[in-house]
């Protein structure tokens, strides 16, 4: 199965590892994770301009979305 994460980007649901909601970069931590990221090129962008809503980080990829992590999540649980 497939998850749409914004445009036309769909994932395995298999390769997700984690689905972040954007306020979770105020964390010094996540902040420090994504930074890294976008600097090494990881960092792949699904949206327009500043719609983040959420960070699907998958095995190798890790994808800015414009749809808020609750849709997300709900969309990775069904079976559709």
């Amino acid at each position: 199965m497939f998850l749409h994460v914004g445009r036309d980007v769909v994932v395995p649901k298999k390769d997700v590892v984690a689905i972040l909601d954007v306020k979770t970069t105020k964390a010094p931590i996540t902040k420090e994770f994504i930074e890294i990221a976008t600097d090494e090129g990881f960092i792949k962008k699904t949206h327009h301009k500043n719609k983040i809503k959420s960070y699907i980080v998958t095995e190798y990829e890790i994808f800015q979305s414009p749809i808020s992590c609750i849709t997300l999540k709900k969309r990775e649980e069904s079976k559709i």
